[in-house]
Order: structure tokens, then C-alpha cells, then sequence
């Protein structure tokens, strides 16, 4: 019997240290970066028993299926979204000739260019972004379309609930997608309490099919909403009385965070986002209106740049990188953490010895706490060219801007991390127009004027614990 037992544990050693080298094989293959490959190769050789379920978590960085169901929706649909593209190519903005990289760039990622006859409008902190959301819900005529990371059954999210449930007693077509992982503290009978009146539900669904069941370590961390084709609101702010700066935890108090409302071709590009998702999550295209409504007027320029684990190029990482190459004056980042991608850290330093004004604004306190002992691992880098860093000291700072010279300003999802580079599906909006530069610039400044510059040598001073700690979080940069 103990021969037996013995034969039996020893097969299935052998099994596990197979399997062991088989997903080492496949890290080699499929890991985007050597050192990532060569990491979890060593893993899963020397420690299979451990790193085999944390390589099929978190070893992944594509999202499997998304690309193939987008392809099917088109097929299915073709000729509507052909004339779509076709009436949203007819308002394709002239960029000065200096940004025609940027302009070219964009295009490609986003399979739609710079477009003009849009207003951008900043929506500063919670209480004037949910009065925003909130009026446009109830100007509602025939849908609404609302996505957000994270929705939370308090008082917010109750104001938000009765709002949608008014409209769809006006007859109007009511559509909400939640992410599963982000609004995991959701509770049931909040969904079922919207679908009772009407409201169609859906989570993105990250772990959909077999060979995605391990797939939670991706996230869709956009936040849109869109109403009747013609007015938008994206950035920032997920739903919650958090948000409003009315969370449990004083640190984070106020909570200071930046959205846009936005009309014109922008805002059929952020509903073709919606509807891609959706059909993802439930394998149903909602009827919407594709009629541009632009300013008559020239108005803004944007382009709406959708990034994610699906993409076949790291496009988010791509349009960064190119666009810190075109500061010459200024690059002004606000970020709630910072762990960047090697190739973004390269450029931040490269513009800072071009001579360009590069400042990054992170916050004082942490919300999440590896994240923010990560980004002192980076203070000697930043140390060694003219990059100037501030932590924000009033409350917590959750914003994600960009400000380039005086000719772009981009409002969005994606944060200075590994993670919204590559794991997160999210959306940035870059704008083009004098007026909401101006706009994005004295915000930013308001900001500075309630930071402290840090003084990098600050790091070095820490106890031990602190700098171990730092060097250990640096190691799960990846995942972060």
C-alpha cells in the first residue's frame, strides 16, 4: 500500500514538474519581455507548485476572444458601421503640420483620425461630474448608455440607479456595463432591482469562455457614459459616494478627480467603445443613433484612443511614447500612481534632457499600498534627469491628465502604470483646441499650488524596512 502511495506522489511530481516546463515554454513563447520570460521560466522550473496557478492568473497579457467577437460583430453589422465610419470620416480635423506624427500615430491605433466639431468641456471632482451625468441622463430621449470600473450600492450609486429607472418609465432604452472584478462589493439586488424596472445589465464578463475562466487578472477600467448619440461624458470618476469625497477613510478626503463632457464626433466614438463591450459581455448590438451632431463651427479636434490586453500592438504605450517625443516647452502628467512601462520612463527622462518642463503630479496618501511604495523605486530615476515630481497634499488625487506645450491636453482612464499599459482596457480623449488647453493648464495649476515638490533625496533617508519594502513591490511592477 505504501509502494502504492509512494509510486502515485511520485507521478504526480512528475507531472507537476512537467506541466512546470511546459508553461515555462510557453512563457518563453508568449511573455512580451525577456525578463518577464525569463522570470517566470525560472518560476515555473525551480517552483512549480507555486508559480504554475500564478502563471495561469497572472501570466497572460492578452485578452483572448475580444478581437474575434469585435470581427463577428462586424460581419453581422457591416454596412450600419460602415456608414458610420464613412459620416464620422467627413469631420477629419486638420492638425498643425508640427503634429502630424501625433496626428498619423493616432489614426492608426485608433482606426479613426483626429475629428473636428466637438466641445470639451472639464468636469472638475465629483459633486459638477455627477450634476453633469446626472442631467444628461434626464434629457435622456431614446437610450442611454452607461459604463463604469466600479459601481457601489450607496447613496450615489442609489441617485444613479433612480435616475435610470425614471428614464426607462419614459420609454427610453437603458443600458449599463459594469466590470465583475472592480464592482465585486455590488450586490445582487441592486442588478436585480434594475432589471426589475427595465434596465438591461451586464458585468464585461473578463472570465467568458473556457480558456478565459483564469482571466481575472484584466480589467475594463473604462468609465463612459453616452445619451442619445449626442452628448458624453467620460474620465475619471466611477460611482460612488467615494467619489463625492465621502469615503470611510480621511486620508482620501476631498477626493480630487477630473472628467469630460464632450459633444460632437467624439461622442459616437465612445459609444462604438460602449458597443463593443457589450457585445462582448452579452453577444447583442443595441439600435443607437450614428448621426454626427458637430458644431457648426470649427470646434475641438479629438481623438478618442481605446487601449486594452486585446490590442495587437501595445497601443497605449505606442501613443504615450510618441507623444512625450513631441514636447518642446512643457509635459505636465497627473496620475494616482506611477509605475511606468520602461519605454514611457525612457522618454520622461529623454524630454527632461531636451530641456522640456516635465512635471508629474502623484498623490501624498495611498489607496492602494503597493502601488504607492513602487513609485519611490523610480526617485533615483527621475533624480538623475531634471524631472520634477509633487505629491498632492489636499485629500487623494485620482486624476489622469496630460498637458503637452501648449497644443494638446488629454483626459482619460489610463493611469502611469504596467497595468493600464497592458492589462486594462481604458480610454483616453486627446484634445486639440486653444481654449480647452488653457483650461486643462490653469486646473493643473490650481493643483500644483496644494502640492509639495519632492526633494528625491527624501527616499534615501528612509529606514530599511521602507527601501526593502520598495525594492520587493518593484518586482511585481508588472502586474501593478
Amino acid at each position: 500500500m505504501l509502494a502504492q502511495e509512494a509510486t502515485l506522489f511520485s507521478l504526480l511530481v512528475l507531472a507537476v514538474h512537467g506541466l512546470g516546463i511546459a508553461n515555462a515554454a510557453h512563457a518563453v513563447m508568449h511573455v512580451r519581455s525577456s525578463r518577464g520570460a525569463v522570470a517566470w521560466s525560472i518560476g515555473l522550473i525551480t517552483f512549480p507548485w507555486l508559480a504554475i496557478p500564478l502563471y495561469w492568473v497572472f501570466g497572460r497579457n492578452r485578452f483572448l476572444g475580444y478581437a474575434e467577437a469585435i470581427r463577428t460583430a462586424y460581419e453581422q453589422h457591416h454596412r450600419r458601421i460602415d456608414r458610420a465610419y464613412d459620416g464620422l470620416l467627413e469631420h477629419r480635423a486638420q492638425l498643425p503640420a508640427r503634429l502630424a506624427p501625433v496626428e498619423q500615430l493616432g489614426e492608426q491605433l485608433a482606426s479613426l483620425p483626429f475629428l473636428t466639431g466637438n466641445t470639451a468641456r472639464l468636469l472638475i471632482d465629483g459633486r459638477e461630474t455627477y450634476d453633469a451625468m446626472l442631467s444628461a441622463i434626464a434629457g435622456a430621449e431614446h437610450y442611454v448608455l452607461l459604463q463604469s470600473y466600479i459601481v457601489e450600492a450607496d447613496r450615489s450609486g442609489e441617485v444613479f440607479k433612480q435616475a435610470l429607472i425614471e428614464r426607462v418609465g419614459a420609454g427610453v432604452r437603458v443600458y449599463v456595463l459594469y466590470d465583475e472584478i472592480g464592482s465585486n462589493h455590488l450586490p445582487r439586488s441592486y442588478i436585480d432591482d434594475l432589471r426589475r424596472h427595465g434596465v438591461e445589465v451586464s458585468a464585461f464578463h473578463s472570465t467568458k469562455g473556457w480558456k478565459n475562466r483564469l482571466q481575472i487578472n484584466f480589467r475594463n477600467h473604462t468609465k463612459i457614459l453616452v445619451v442619445d448619440g449626442r452628448v458624453a461624458c467620460v474620465g475619471g470618476l466611477n460611482i460612488g459616494d467615494a467619489y463625492l469625497g465621502e469615503g470611510k477613510n480621511p486620508q482620501l478626503r476631498p477626493w480630487r478627480d477630473t472628467h469630460l463632457r464632450l459633444t460632437g464626433p467624439a461622442v459616437q466614438c465612445l459609444q462604438l467603445i460602449f458597443l463593443r463591450d457589450w457585445y462582448w459581455a452579452t453577444g447583442e448590438s443595441p439600435p443607437v443613433e450614428w448621426r454626427v451632431h458637430a458644431e457648426r463651427e470649427a470646434g475641438a479636434a479629438a481623438l478618442v484612443l481605446r487601449t486594452g490586453p486585446a490590442d495587437s500592438l501595445p497601443a497605449c504605450t505606442l501613443f504615450f511614447v510618441d507623444l512625450i517625443q513631441q514636447a518642446r516647452e512643457r509635459l505636465w502628467l497627473a496620475s494616482p500612481y506611477f509605475v511606468p512601462p520602461e519605454p514611457v520612463l525612457l522618454a520622461l527622462q529623454l524630454a527632461a534632457m531636451r530641456g522640456v518642463d516635465v512635471r508629474i503630479m502623484l498623490p501624498e496618501h495611498p489607496d492602494h499600498l503597493l502601488v504607492y511604495l513602487c513609485a519611490f523605486s523610480f526617485y533615483d530615476d527621475l533624480a538623475r534627469t531634471d524631472i520634477k515630481l509633487y505629491r498632492y497634499q489636499k485629500g487623494f488625487m485620482h486624476q489622469k491628465v496630460i498637458l503637452v506645450d501648449r497644443e494638446i491636453a488629454g483626459v482619460g482612464t489610463a493611469n502611469l502604470d504596467n497595468r493600464s499599459f497592458t492589462l486594462n482596457f481604458e480610454v483616453m480623449n486627446y484634445i486639440v483646441d486653444p481654449d480647452f488647453v488653457k483650461s486643462v493648464e490653469a486646473m493643473l495649476m490650481a493643483d500644483l499650488d496644494v502640492c509639495r515638490q519632492v526633494d528625491y533625496r527624501e527616499y534615501r533617508r528612509k529606514p530599511l524596512w521602507f527601501r526593502l519594502a520598495v525594492r520587493i513591490s518593484r518586482l511585481l511592477a508588472p502586474v501593478l
